[in-house]
């Protein structure tokens, strides 16, 4: 009685184990299987040919001429003519006498004989004449006649095969799954990236990090009286670590992991999106508790009540049900949905409400030690020489994202690869910053030497006046090659801390800056070019942006006007009117030429007065080609303003006070500034963003 216990346990033992085992896929048959069968299909016909005629007599191939020759002769003893249904009579078979064979009795020897004939009104009468037995039959070839009629059907579904087999697997696993859900499904060991992989966004892993330890212990939230979120979504600009920060928590949790992008559940079959859906949360059912992330969820979750398009299109009927399955009539207990976008403005507001996605996680850029952190992960990858300090070039790619920090590593190692050096060193990080930042320099782009003047002489005017004017972002240096696209010169300017706020005198500064380009032109050549489009285009939209939105314009008043900066939605925004009337709009156009021909107006002076200075700075760059910020100073006389020293100093007393190694203690005091976070609260427009970096272009 023991023995059958312990016997029925192991078994039901087993049970659970193949119970717990994720179901796996019904495997495809290989196009190798296929061939296989298509060669049998052909080669079956013809081995029962062969072995049909394996039974058969030896026959003698005659000629026409000679068996008309053996009629006359009386040596034909039978004759049987062969008649094809489309072709008449095509043949004749039968007996002749051998003179050279005899038997033992001296008789003569019988041999089969077969001869293709054209059949004529005198053969037909020496086989009257001369053959006593004569018979008749219908060549009855069945398997020749199936494979003339199967073998171009057979061919044909095999074209189809191999022309559409791939398109209908991609397009929903095959013709009888064309509703099925795509979301793949991932296991804990099959994901490489961790937390540790992710850096720059701590406020977003705790956020997610919460939602793995409630699937680890749920017990401790329960007791409480806590409920498990039902969703989150993850919101921030593109390249910030989304799509990674999903992939960890695929590393880090212990339950199955679905992932799907929002584009698979669209297709031109009205109901298939809502079908995958449908789909999808059956089998987050099946392995709950489980997570579902969907990738670019504004694929599918954008915003209805347009009035643009019918009300019964694929992908309103596919947010309809997922509207129904993560928040419905029938609850889906244990399954966490993820989501990820950079356009939460153009989301259904019923996709967002609590009770489907609680929580929002907000994925912004990173700040200086958060681009640090980015950078001294990738770079672990690479190999980087000796006395290499990634904090500075953190401290000099404000606005950028994680993927831009990635891309700037890779592309010092491709330069490093190419120019055969040992390593990574400053000098390829700081280019490929630019590179990323700017563009590739185009040294193959011809100018000839008035315009290399020109761009010359406007280069130096933007370089000219941000020397002289001591509010704003620092130059970092001026360039003639022309990179990327439109650019045939840059004065490249790069803040030396984050920034999430300006003044009104900075922002002022920043439009003399960018007038003056145009400005050393007038002075230098007595006329302008349209090299300063993207100038004016810049300086028009900052006045703009200062008299309708930041209140800084002393007619108009603390007022703000239209949102005009935000991004239209079709959808939504196409009927949107302007709420102030024609005269304030003409009071506002009046604001915006005031601020540009003061600013202009303040350009002039500086460059009347260092007219000097700019043609030697003008004369340098036409030899030279690119100055730095150092080099200039030193070329023209000017020294380092007081302001930037002060600050310097200032930074390095806070590195100093960090309660740190002394190796990091040494590296940090051998920088020129640290790390300085800022205690002000974050305002609406980030002064952090690579439209404030003012890089101004001939």
């Amino acid at each position: 009685m023991t023995q059958s216990n312990q016997n029925n346990q192991k078994q039901t033992d087993q049970q659970a184990q193949s119970s717990k085992k994720p179901q796996g896929k019904m495997p495809r048959p290989p196009v190798q299987t296929f061939i296989f069968w298509l060669v049998i299909l052909f080669a079956l016909p013809v081995l029962i040919i062969l072995l049909g005629k394996g039974r058969q007599p030896e026959t003698d191939e005659l000629i026409q001429s000679e068996f008309e020759q053996m009629l006359e002769d009386g040596e034909i003893e039978s004759a049987t003519v062969i008649r094809e249904p489309n072709l008449g009579i095509t043949a004749i078979k039968g007996k002749y006498a051998s003179p050279s064979a005899q038997t033992e009795e001296g008789e003569a020897k019988f041999r089969h004989y077969r001869v293709e004939v054209t059949y004529t009104d005198k053969l037909d009468e020496l086989l009257r004449e001369h053959a006593e037995r004569r018979d008749a039959e219908i060549d009855k070839n069945i398997w020749g006649n199936i494979l003339m009629t199967v073998l171009p059907l057979l061919l044909l579904v095999a074209l189809i095969y191999f022309l559409f087999s791939r398109q209908l697997k991609s397009a929903g696993r095959g013709a009888l799954q064309f509703g099925k859900s795509k979301a793949q499904l991932a296991e804990p060991t099959q994901e490489s990236v961790t937390f540790d992989d992710v850096a720059g966004i701590d406020e977003a892993k705790e956020d997610v990090q919460e939602i793995v330890e409630f699937l680890s212990s749920p017990k401790k939230f329960q007791d409480i009286g806590g409920k498990i979120p039902k969703g989150a979504l993850m919101i921030g600009p593109p390249g910030t670590g989304k799509t990674l920060l999903a992939r960890a928590i695929s590393g880090e949790a212990e339950v199955p992991f679905f992932s799907i992008s929002g584009s698979d559940f669209v297709e031109m079959f009205v109901g298939v999106g809502a079908s995958r859906v449908r789909d999808m949360f059956e089998e987050g059912k099946n392995h709950a508790p489980c997570l579902i992330f969907i990738d670019e969820i504004d694929a599918v979750g954008r915003s209805r009540f347009s009035g643009i398009g019918g009300g019964h299109d694929e992908r309103e009927q596919t947010l309809n049900a997922l509207l129904a399955e993560m928040d419905g009539f029938e609850p889906n207990t244990g399954i966490i949905v993820l989501a990820a976008t950079n356009r939460p403005d153009v989301l259904d507001p019923a996709l967002l409400r609590p009770g489907r996605f609680d929580r929002r996680i907000t994925v912004d850029l990173p700040d200086m030690a958060g681009r640090t952190e980015i950078l001294n992960i990738h770079c672990k990858n690479v190999k980087l020489t000796e006395g290499v300090d990634v904090a500075t070039i953190a401290k000099g790619t404000p606005g950028f994202s994680g993927a831009d920090l990635a891309n700037l590593v890779n592309e010092a190692a491709l330069g490093a690869a190419k120019r055969d050096k040992d390593g990574i060193d400053l000098e390829e990080l700081e280019e490929a910053r630019d590179r990323v930042r700017w563009g590739k320099e185009r040294r193959s782009r011809a100018l000839d030497q008035h315009e290399r003047k020109i761009t010359a002489y406007h280069e130096a005017g933007h370089t000219l006046v941000n020397l002289h004017t001591h509010r704003g972002t620092p130059l970092h240096k001026v360039t003639i090659i022309p990179r990327g696209q439109a650019y045939l010169g840059a004065t490249m300017s790069l803040p030396e801390k984050d920034r999430y706020t300006q003044s009104k005198s900075e922002i002022e500064d920043e439009l003399v800056r960018l007038m003056a380009g145009r400005l050393a032109e007038k002075l230098i050549f007595d006329d302008v070019t349209n090299g300063a489009s993207m100038d004016l285009r810049t300086a028009t939209d900052v006045a703009r942006r200062m008299v309708c939105e930041w209140g800084m314009s002393d007619a108009l008043g603390p007022l703000a006007y239209g949102n005009r900066q935000q991004q239209i939605y079709l959808g939504r925004d196409i009927t949107k009117t302007e709420d102030y009337s024609e005269e304030t709009a003409r009071t506002i156009d009046n604001a915006i030429r005031e601020i540009l021909n003061t600013a202009e107006d303040r350009a002039h002076k500086i460059l009347t007065e260092n007219i000097d200075q700019l043609k030697t700075l003008g004369d340098t760059l036409l030899e030279k080609e690119t100055l730095g910020a150092e080099e200039i100073r030193e070329l023209l006389g000017i020294p380092v303003p007081e302001s930037e020293s002060d600050e310097s100093e200032e930074q390095e007393q806070e590195d100093k006070t960090h309660d740190e190694p002394e190796q990091e203690q040494k590296q940090k005091e051998d920088n020129t500034s640290g790390e300085n976070e800022s205690d002000t609260d974050e305002s609406d427009e980030s002064s952090d963003e690579k439209d404030k970096e003012d890089t101004d272009n001939a």
